[in-house]
């Protein structure tokens, strides 16, 4: 449990007892391990398909692997001890907006030399297609000085489809990139464009990876109805993971959601 002798005393149990568990379970296969760095930070950003997908990453990962959560959480008892012991990391509201402190506290974490897991749509995708990316993830790379390593994940809408509770046994791939590097952005790192410009690099690459229709539209516009995507375009095959699951606020502040 060398690489693990940083994190959490929960994560450490839940990394060593359940890898043997869950990932024979769900016929997990991983591509591409190699390209997570050993050492340092890195941003890992991926598509989102469902509430699975954190632990699956989480649990074939060599290194620990944080998210960024609600400081809501750490005002009761009841969830303080597990999110904190899963490697989730508080956002403390300063005054300023959430978008700001979610940026403060992945920076921070990055600086200490953390993988930060992190989903670039900033919520579950409703159709099973790939959205626009928000710009966040990239803000926090390139003020790090930090890699993103784009991922994309792909049969864990199957596995554990929006609308239901119930985990299926259902083959998952995940798919892992090589590292992005943004240093050269770092002189316009407040230009909207540069950042615009970067984000769409890294979702052209989880696109490449997760194999997803790509949609130029937020995620979150389409599934509070304030986009119509209309009926003329393709959608995937109809199945279980392309039902609506109704309200975003179901995926607001949820550890790994937010993209900023």
């Amino acid at each position: 449990m060398g690489r693990m002798s940083g994190a959490p005393a929960l994560y450490r149990v839940l990394r060593a007892s359940l890898p043997s568990i869950v990932m024979p379970y769900f016929r997990v296969t991983i591509e591409g391990l190699e390209h997570v760095p050993t050492t340092g930070p890195a941003v890992i950003a991926g598509n989102h398909l469902s509430f699975i997908d954190s632990f699956v990453l989480a649990l074939s990962l060599p290194r620990p692997l944080y998210y960024l959560g609600k400081s809501d959480y750490w005002e009761s008892a009841r969830t303080r001890w597990l999110v904190a012991g899963a490697g989730v990391v508080p956002v403390h509201r300063g005054g300023g907006d959430r978008g700001e402190d979610s940026l403060r506290a992945g920076v921070k974490l990055l600086q200490r030399g953390d993988l930060l897991g992190i989903y670039p749509e900033g919520t579950r995708s409703p159709d099973g297609r790939l959205y626009r990316g928000k710009t966040g993830p990239v803000r926090m790379a390139i003020e790090a000085g930090a890699p993103v390593v784009p991922f994309g994940i792909i049969g864990s809408d199957v596995a554990m489809p929006q609308d239901r509770k119930v985990i299926r046994r259902a083959p998952i791939t995940l798919r892992i990139g090589r590292p992005i590097d943004l240093s050269r952005y770092f002189d316009r790192r407040t230009d909207p464009l540069v950042l615009r410009s970067a984000t769409d690099e890294i979702m052209y690459e989880i696109m490449l990876l997760s194999g997803q229709e790509y949609v130029d539209e937020y995620a979150s516009h389409v599934k509070s109805g304030a986009v119509d995507l209309g009926e003329d375009l393709p959608l995937p095959p109809l199945s279980d993971s392309t039902l609506e699951d109704g309200a975003d606020d179901e995926d607001e502040g949820r550890p790994g959601a937010s993209a900023v």
